[in-house]
């Protein structure tokens, strides 16, 4: 049998829901949106193809997890926004199904609004539904907009990551034995954007800078570190064991110069948060933390792979567009947790952001520096993706923790009143700017 894909009654968001040029000022919502709960399922390696264990159920998990750390009831809740799949792609082979209502893929590799309104018990006052799909980045940003527009008060943002064995991204021209069109040329190795152009990029970014692979060893590894200290992160759960220096030189090339442990892992996880009005807020169970501001960006390459030139040109402006419009500088940032699946470019955010005064050019010597949680520069205290699995969500669990003052052995010894969180790709994606006070 074949399950029917994801057919959502849900719409995703429109253009307009997200900044994506700039000169458009200050957020015109900024401080009068907080996020204030958090819930995380538990991490798994892959789908071990139960009920118990699909992205649904833990969907619902993180959902309930959520209402139970911010203090409200399911009723209370009048907005829900999804991103859609678990990675934004079909899911490859056809396989059985279980018995109904598990007749599509809905609930098992992807959660729509409207299958969480209908499964988590008590979301009984829900008006608006909505979807950001591609990441958790998309979904932020959107709910973000709907609270501050007044399209709902309180909302649930969710988005369940899942990793089928042997299926993960097999769809869709990597599935296939032949390439045709632009995929000719695009997709030697699989997935377009990856392996290939990173690596490029990477090659590009050190003959111009003077660098090399070996330097992002202490990055890598401070990684893995925090990402220990993410009590819901995969690798706490279930691999807490050092990464060291020699690990990570050590490991074997995927396609040089991007080894092994310069991707993430693809695990089985899902997260909620609950965004709601400033003035809700300040009567939930969390001390709020404030959205200043958010951005999006969606580079266009002029040829079959982004240049170094690109992709410096399209980090710079994203950055531009959050700082903005939250009315803030480089200087004014805390806490920075960018994205980090492909450990190859995250020297781009790192540069475009100018947290800590680095410039152009400049990652790869910060990087020497002390980077670790307790230290004078405590980059990606979240451990991100490197260090708790691919699910592009730590940095927000991470940024609003800190910002609460509860991120265990995590917390920052720096000052912690703003955090900025976003990815994925250089080539695209959503930004937002946190904030302890809304002024």
């Amino acid at each position: 049998m074949t399950l029917r894909p994801l057919n959502p009654n849900t719409k995703n968001a429109p253009a307009e829901m997200y900044r994506a040029v700039e000169g458009l000022g200050v957020w015109e919502h900024r401080g009068k949106v907080a996020a204030v709960g958090i819930g995380h399922s538990p991490a798994d390696r892959r789908w071990d193809g139960t009920i118990e264990k699909s992205l649904g159920a833990y969907a619902i998990i993180a959902a309930n997890k959520c209402l139970e750390d911010a203090g409200v009831t399911a009723g209370q809740i009048d907005g829900v926004v999804t991103v859609p799949n678990g990675m934004g792609d079909p899911w490859g082979p056809d396989r059985p199904y279980f018995e109904a209502p598990y007749d599509t893929e809905d609930g098992l590799s992807g959660v729509t609004a409207d299958w969480l309104v209908n499964n988590v018990p008590g979301l009984d006052n829900v008006q608006f539904k909505m979807h950001g799909p591609g990441c958790m980045a998309n979904a932020m940003n959107v709910a973000a907009q709907a609270v501050g527009d007044g399209l709902a008060h309180t909302v649930l943002v969710v988005r369940a990551t899942g990793n089928m064995p042997g299926r993960y991204h097999q769809s869709g021209t990597p599935s296939g034995d032949l390439t045709s069109g632009p995929a000719t040329w695009e997709a030697l190795w699989g997935w377009p954007g990856g392996i290939p152009q990173f690596g490029a990029g990477f090659v590009e970014y050190c003959n111009k800078y003077g660098s090399n692979h070996d330097r992002l060893a202490p990055f890598v590894v401070n990684l893995r570190t925090n990402g220990l200290l993410m009590p819901e992160g995969y690798y706490a759960q279930n691999r807490a064991e050092p990464f060291t220096v020699d690990d990570y030189l050590n490991s074997r090339w995927i396609s040089k110069p991007m080894s092994m442990n310069d991707c993430d892992m693809p695990i089985q996880n899902a997260v909620c948060y609950l965004l709601t009005t400033a003035e809700r807020a300040k009567d939930m169970k969390q001390k709020p933390v404030y959205i200043l501001g958010h951005a999006t960006h969606n580079g266009k390459a002029r040829s079959v792979y982004q240049t170094l030139e690109e992709t410096e040109e399209w980090t710079s402006s994203v950055a531009n567009k959050l700082y903005e419009a939250s009315g803030l500088s480089p200087a004014d940032v805390d806490v920075f947790n960018a994205y980090d699946g492909f450990t190859l470019f995250t020297q781009y955010y790192l540069e475009a952001f100018q947290w800590h005064g680095v410039k152009r050019g400049e990652a790869h010597d910060f990087y020497q520096e002390d980077l670790s949680v307790k230290g004078p520069h405590p980059l990606l205290p979240s451990g991100g993706n490197n260090g708790s699995g691919r699910t592009r969500y730590w940095h927000y669990t991470d940024c609003i923790q800190q910002l609460q003052g509860r991120a265990g052995p995590r917390q920052v010894n720096i000052k912690a009143e703003t955090a900025v969180a976003g990815g994925p790709l250089p080539a695209g994606g959503n930004w937002m700017m946190f904030g302890t006070s809304p002024d």
